[in-house]
């Protein structure tokens, strides 16, 4: 079991840091300020560190300044016994967090619910079945005994809500619910947490995703539909990427939609992100293309080359068409 594995890991362990991939979003953080919690309770000496310090707009989960940067922290590496890196399963997509690692000798624990290689799940605490990593800690955090916190329970509750997209994906499950009803009871407010991370928008938002919901398009039968987010389109709307992030959601409510595609390009590359109503999997059409994810959200990176952007979105969709076929 899960636990099992994360108890043994524990073992004579007190000098832990937990990371997780860059750029995160709040599933990654939210798991990783609510382990941190949770492990400080048991005494250990815990700190999170990332690529860079957190965004603004997470602060909030974060009141007693558990996360650092590598630039900032207040750990010296030689005492690490153990670090544990939330939300994926591969210490490279921490950024610059994976040449930092190369300089501790402790053991690495991932706690992740992305599909990967039988091998890294035989040994790491890895569930794929999971709703989300937020998910996946909670269900850690309880099988260690640990009362939840109002602090983790926000965490958590947020990790969860982000990564489920307000709970509408196929992986949520009566389990899902189980905990969320714990983290509720615990003192999370589901107004608060959904104006927390969600309501923290300026008019600039909403100017931005009104221009790129205007330009949506379909194919032609009206089962793929697709946005397109230019690197001007940022600039002008005094936007970042973490704005965009949930965009693609919006055309999940489209009739007759099996596959949604976000388009988002920044000159060099193009990100291709993909969600699905549940009948395909969009994990199988990512990794068809170079990347990788869920059943119901993955994404790839798409070399422009001597590609232009239409002739980038063209060749996907017509490749999401024949798999689909």
């Amino acid at each position: 079991m899960i636990i099992d594995k994360f108890i043994k890991a524990l073992e004579g362990k007190n000098n832990i840091i937990i990371s997780t991939h860059a750029y995160p979003d709040a599933d990654g953080i939210g798991g990783q300020i609510a382990l941190c919690l949770a492990l400080r309770s048991l005494g250990k000496q815990v700190h999170c560190i990332n690529e860079l310090p957190l965004l603004g707009r997470y602060n909030y989960l974060d009141p007693n300044k558990v996360v650092f940067s590598i630039e900032d922290h207040p750990i010296k590496t030689e005492e690490i016994d153990l670090i544990i890196v939330v939300d994926t399963n591969t210490v490279e997509r921490t950024g610059k967090f994976y040449d930092f690692s190369k300089n501790i000798e402790a053991p690495i624990l991932y706690v992740d619910h992305h599909p990967c290689d039988q091998s890294i799940v035989d040994e790491h605490c890895i569930d794929t079945s999971a709703a989300a990593t937020g998910q996946l800690v909670g269900e850690i955090i309880e099988g260690m005994n640990i009362e939840f916190t109002e602090q983790m329970a926000l965490a958590l509750y947020t990790a969860i809500l982000i990564d489920t997209s307000s709970f509408r994906y196929p992986t949520v499950s009566a389990n899902t619910h189980r905990l969320v009803a714990k983290l509720m009871d615990a003192g999370v407010k589901s107004p608060t947490a959904y104006n927390g991370i969600y309501g923290t928008k300026k008019i600039a938002y909403m100017h931005l995703l009104g221009k790129i919901l205007f330009s949506s398009d379909t194919n032609e039968r009206e089962d793929i539909a697709w946005i397109v987010i230019k690197k001007e389109d940022l600039s002008i709307f005094h936007s970042d990427v973490e704005d965009t992030h949930a965009f693609i959601n919006n055309l999940l409510v489209l009739d007759n939609i099996k596959v949604a595609c976000m388009f988002r390009d920044d000159g060099t590359f193009v990100k291709a992100s993909f969600r699905s109503t549940g009948e395909y999997n969009v994990g199988d059409i990512a990794r068809s293309l170079g990347g990788g994810g869920h059943s119901h959200s993955a994404a790839t990176m798409i070399k422009k080359e001597d590609l232009d952007l239409d002739t980038v979105i063209e060749n996907t969709v017509s490749a999401i068409e024949r798999l689909i076929s």
